[in-house]
């Protein structure tokens, strides 16, 4: 495909340099300077610009401005491939760009940036201070200049003209981005979201972990209360509680952590220096949230032995972002954290330019739909909003750019162990025992109690029969395109030894044939233990 061209024209200090600086940035945009298209062309010219100016002007007699196309020729002929964009800053007569459209046709598009006078002369004035001897002393000098003088002309035959001192550099792009086809595309769905569809725990990371390496970019919401454990070979597992699960599968993928996150420092801290995570890799929201130690403090004292709640200080530190919006607050946010600094970015920004660019996008949620807290059996809920609309809008993703929503769920599904004062962790239809599923499917009971235990406070789950009725609300609150079934070992132990649909045991055929027939979802990822090549992957996509 060929490069689109970009010429660029306005008065001297009307923003064009800092306009080619974000199609350069944001777009990708290859830059052309006419001062090192003048050097190429007359080696021998001083780099002050009254001598650039005469320079240039000698350079449009002898050439009738062609010579601006010609370089530009001469640039696109040494590329290995054409870039997208070629950003010409700038062109000054009517005879450069007659030249362009000449040369690349339909390709060219011309825009023209002005100011008033007093704009103009202000930015001059601050430009120049502290400048080499190269800039003339003020604006009226530089536009004696015969070219400078008349380069306002060119507005009357551009294609886009816009007034900079109406605007901020943000709206000159935003508004330039759209009028050359760099936008938002409204109908791209490149983001896929992974769910917990009953209580947590379902095992998502292993899921997340087998996906990762299709994806560009990985997102994470919520806070250190869910741990996402993944297979290692030869290692133990990593448990991730802040980072995207998927960061060791893909070691390519930027990461990136929402405004809705709510982080635990020294345990995120803690992930980035086990990962080796460099600071263009990870890009975390200036927003997100961060828990103090009085947060965790209030939450043992008050919901672990009520609720049976990890007490990590997600909950409280969540209450105190909407409680303390006052300007003396002691809500500290990620972008108060001199230690991420090298981190924060702006991560809609991130995650715009992500899907202009057509990159893929796989956004992980954290505990269970039935944990969520207005759909939940309140009071024994998580502090946040668990579905896939809840983590869409914790990441800043709108919902037409969804592809792809994955529904994890237990062939068994846990909820954690009751509080030490005995007190209830929440509701669950139907429970039973470990002994009752290693009767069952033919697992060591010894194994069982050892997997069952929480990836943050490391208790004692309780565990129950499939619920249908459950599942149904999870699949009426989030809408999956796909459900992912883990523990299909906890059906039939042989189930550990099948690596294709057709070697699952018939007992677990016949239940997820009537998965996709109550639900009306495929059941497109099958889990049958955490090991190495544990997923039996049925996907279409």
């Amino acid at each position: 495909m060929s490069s689109t061209i970009i010429a660029l024209s306005g008065p001297i200090c009307s923003g064009k340099t800092t306009l080619a600086k974000l199609l350069e940035q944001e777009a990708g945009g290859t830059v052309i300077k006419t001062r090192e298209m003048i050097l190429s062309e007359r080696p021998k010219t001083k780099q002050a610009r009254r001598s650039l100016q005469l320079a240039g002007e000698s350079l449009d007699r002898d050439t009738n401005g062609q010579w601006v196309a010609r370089q530009v020729g001469r640039k696109l002929q040494g590329m290995p491939t054409s870039p997208t964009y070629i950003v010409i800053d700038s062109v000054r007569i009517e005879a450069q760009l007659v030249a362009l459209r000449r040369a690349f046709g339909n390709k060219v598009i011309h825009i023209h940036l002005d100011a008033g006078d007093d704009s103009l002369s202000v930015r001059y004035s601050a430009r120049s201070e502290g400048s080499s001897t190269s800039e003339l002393k003020n604006l009226a000098e530089a536009q004696k200049n015969k070219t400078e003088k008349n380069v306002r002309a060119l507005a009357r035959i551009a294609d886009i003209v816009i007034e900079t001192d109406r605007c901020t550099a943000q709206d000159v792009w935003t508004r330039v981005s759209a009028r050359i086809g760099f936008r938002l595309p409204n109908a791209t769905r490149l983001v896929d979201v992974l769910i917990g569809g009953q209580y947590g725990s379902e095992g998502k990371g292993n899921i997340v972990h087998h996906l990762a390496p299709e994806y560009d970019i990985l997102v994470r919401v919520g806070g250190p209360n869910a741990g996402h454990k993944v297979f290692i070979p030869d290692e133990k597992p990593f448990t991730f509680h802040q980072l995207p699960s998927g960061a060791l599968a893909n070691s390519s993928a930027h990461l990136i952590l929402g405004a809705g996150a709510v982080i635990s420092l020294e345990r995120l801290l803690s992930e980035i220096a086990s990962l080796s995570v460099p600071y263009d890799r990870l890009s975390i929201d200036p927003q997100a949230m961060i828990i103090e130690k009085a947060d965790i403090q209030y939450e043992q004292g008050n919901l672990r032995d009520e609720i049976a709640s990890t007490a990590q200080g997600v909950g409280s530190a969540t209450a105190r972002k909407i409680l303390n919006r006052k300007v003396e607050t002691d809500v500290r946010l990620a972008r108060d954290i001199p230690e991420l600094k090298h981190y924060i970015r702006d991560t809609i920004h991130e995650l715009s330019k992500a899907i202009c660019a057509g990159k893929r996008i796989l956004l992980e949620g954290t505990q269970g739909t039935s944990l969520s807290l207005h759909h939940g059996h309140y009071p024994h809920v998580t502090s946040r909003v668990t579905t896939a609309v809840g983590c869409l809008a914790e990441a800043g993703i709108s919902a037409q750019h969804l592809r792809r929503v994955v529904l994890v769920c237990r062939s068994y599904p846990i909820r954690v162990g009751n509080t030490d004062s005995n007190k209830t962790s929440g509701h669950m239809e139907q429970e039973i025992d470990l002994e009752m599923i290693a009767k069952r499917s033919g697992l060591d009971i010894e194994e069982l109690k050892k997997t069952e235990r929480t990836s943050t406070t490391n208790r004692a789950r309780r565990i129950a029969e499939f619920d249908w009725a459950q599942m149904k609300r999870s699949v009426f609150l989030n809408g999956p395109t796909d459900i992912a079934l883990t523990f299909a070992d906890y059906i039939n132990s042989e189930n550990r030894n099948a690596y294709r649909f057709d070697q699952l045991s018939p007992e677990t055929v016949l239940f997820i044939e009537e998965l996709e027939k109550v639900f009306g979802v495929p059941v497109s990822l099958i889990s049958t233990q955490f090991a190495l090549r544990n997923i039996i992957d049925r996907r279409s996509w």
